[in-house]
């Protein structure tokens, strides 16, 4: 008779746990600290040019101000007699979303997002910070037309929650800093789609299929000449800038909200090519000055000049307190939540660097939503009255979500030192 193999006292092997937010490798780590530091620069920017549009809403300089942003240029035959203001949000902020959606299709094919292990907790995370937020703004504004806004709070702005992180908490450790920049690229997936699915009205199909031409030539440059694209410090700009903007000015035309184009284009562009030619990272590089620097900026100078004397019924009125209470309490609870039942319910364990404070710290954070806010605020409310109460509310949220966040984050000298 054969004898067993392993004697019945011999301890079964126990599966091993899956540690959650850890860095995967060193070329990784170090291309999301260059992202990280460039994010930060921007943030600072954006918020230097929120807070001179802010000024200068209520300030002497308000009539000139505001006779700026509603100055209008464009063709009208082209439907394109367009506010500055408008040109800021629906166009400048197509050259932010076609950043987001280079950084997504990098995540996707090369980075956190193209394993599951990796991507599981971001997802999960994202999720829950996008639908706690919603159902407490729905909660507030339940059976009143304002309901239609349930999607402003749920945004993360990527730049100003990187640029404040920075600032804060300096020395947090590495697998949080990637935990929160990929939480906001899938935020932000999450928010290009309701814009596109919630926020269209009005569908004009033959616009829209249109711009299939215009979106099939450029598809057909990028993958066919990415070398040559790489190389030429001109091309981008000469050619494929010209195709953008003729998709832009149909996907406008048909009732879309035109920065989806942006994520359309974006989504075009190989991430590696032939030769190892890596065309998305190059065009991130080369246009993240135009969106840092100068696109986003002036959005957010737009954006952000409320008077606070004008028609807005902030702070009491239940637009302004599902958001707030959206950003600053739903973004946290909703992620940190999300995070604790995947460790509950599954293998899965924090990496040994990062402590339950600092990661609700970080979801905290999240609930810095500024320029996809701002924007949905826009979308959501024809009346000024009620557009301006949600502009308010976006920009005191992610004020009080930044104190907040700073609470949990910034260590005591004691702490530092253990």
């Amino acid at each position: 008779m054969n004898e067993p193999r392993h004697s019945p006292e011999a301890p079964r092997r126990q599966p091993r746990p899956r540690r959650l937010l850890r860095l995967v490798n060193q070329r990784e780590a170090a291309r999301v600290s260059t992202l990280l530091r460039g994010e930060v620069v921007g943030g600072v920017i954006v918020m230097v040019a929120a807070l001179i549009g802010f000024i200068a809403a209520n300030s002497p300089l308000a009539d000139d101000y505001f006779a700026l942003r509603d100055t209008r240029i464009g063709p009208a035959s082209l439907h394109l007699d367009l506010s500055l203001g408008q040109w800021a949000a629906d166009g400048l902020l197509a050259i932010f979303f076609f950043m987001v959606g280079l950084e997504l299709k990098r995540e996707f094919v090369a980075g956190e997002l193209s394993r599951f292990s990796t991507a599981i907790v971001p997802v999960a995370a994202a999720f829950g910070g996008v639908a706690v937020p919603a159902l407490i703004y729905v909660a507030f504004t339940a059976g009143t037309p304002a309901v239609h806004g349930w999607a402003i709070p749920t945004a993360t702005d990527i730049a100003f929650a990187v640029a404040v992180l920075g600032l804060i908490a300096p020395r947090i450790p590495p697998a949080l800093r990637m935990f929160l920049l990929t939480l906001a690229v899938v935020d932000d997936l999450i928010a290009i789609s309701i814009i596109a699915i919630f926020y269209t009205e009005g569908m004009q199909w033959l616009p829209l299929a249109a711009s299939l031409l215009p979106i099939a030539a450029y598809a057909f440059l990028v993958r066919r000449f990415p070398a040559w694209f790489a190389k030429s410090g001109w091309g981008p700009w000469l050619i494929l800038l010209p195709i953008g903007g003729v998709a832009w000015a149909l996907f406008h035309a048909s009732g879309i909200h035109a920065t989806i184009v942006g994520v359309v284009l974006a989504f075009l562009v190989p991430v590696s090519g032939v030769g190892g030619t890596q065309l998305a990272e190059v065009f991130e590089h080369r246009f993240r000055p135009l969106s840092t620097g100068i696109a986003v900026p002036i959005f957010a100078f737009f954006a952000a000049g409320v008077a606070v004397g004008g028609d807005s019924r902030f702070p009491f009125d239940p637009i302004a307190l599902g958001i707030m209470v959206g950003l600053v309490v739903g973004k946290p609870l909703g992620i940190a939540v999300s995070t604790w039942l995947l460790t509950r319910f599954t293998r899965a364990e924090l990496d040994e660097s990062v402590r339950w404070r600092e990661l609700i710290g970080v979801g905290a954070l999240a609930g810095v939503g500024f320029t996809v806010a701002l924007l949905v605020a826009d979308l959501s409310f024809v009346n000024a009255s009620d557009a301006d109460t949600a502009r308010l509310a976006v920009m005191s949220g992610s004020v009080i979500a930044v104190v907040v966040a700073a609470a949990l984050l910034v260590r005591r000298p004691a702490a530092r030192k253990r």
